[in-house]
């Protein structure tokens, strides 16, 4: 059984996508930056300041492998994931990536970016680092779905689409 892979800007609905699948599915649900800070006992702005952005990539490289090795899973990603090849190679070859795809205005509408620390409250940051990631969603994207409106519809989508893959 395939992983279902979230991908998608920091905000775009991942982890509440995720949990939505987990509960309708049954299904375990993973969360690389949970991981990651359960790993490093410390939260993702604390790792930042800490020890900066390459470290933290090299631990969400880590978890990211991990996350990978199972099956049957839904994995929802960190917003960078999508930054190392090596990371979308694992991703792809256990599960179907699903980029949940929102505009920066959207984003900033629904959600607080303090925790966030690449765009920390500031929406021009926001919209620099999508136009800087939209190609590589794209690429990696198996389906790439409008996460703007109705989460119902957007998680009956991702069930038909898995059906459709899998033959269920």
């Amino acid at each position: 059984m395939k992983n279902i892979v979230l991908i998608g800007m920091p905000g775009c609905g991942k982890t509440s996508m995720g949990l939505r699948l987990k509960k309708r599915l049954r299904r375990p649900l993973l969360d690389t930056d949970e991981m990651i800070i359960q790993r490093e006992g410390r939260s993702i702005p604390q790792i930042f300041a800490e020890d900066g952005e390459e470290y933290f990539r090299k631990v969400e490289h880590a978890c990211v492998l991990e996350a990978a090795r199972g099956e049957g899973q839904i994995i929802a990603t960190g917003g960078g994931v999508v930054l190392n090849p090596e990371n979308m190679a694992a991703l792809k070859e256990t599960g179907i990536i699903f980029f949940l795809d929102v505009t920066p205005g959207s984003i900033e509408k629904r959600t607080k970016l303090h925790d966030r620390p690449l765009v920390q409250q500031d929406g021009g940051k926001l919209r620099k680092l999508y136009h800087e990631r939209i190609g590589l969603y794209r690429k990696y994207a198996d389906v790439r779905l409008n996460n703007r409106g109705w989460a119902k519809k957007t998680m009956l989508r991702i069930l038909n689409e898995m059906k459709r893959r899998e033959g269920c």
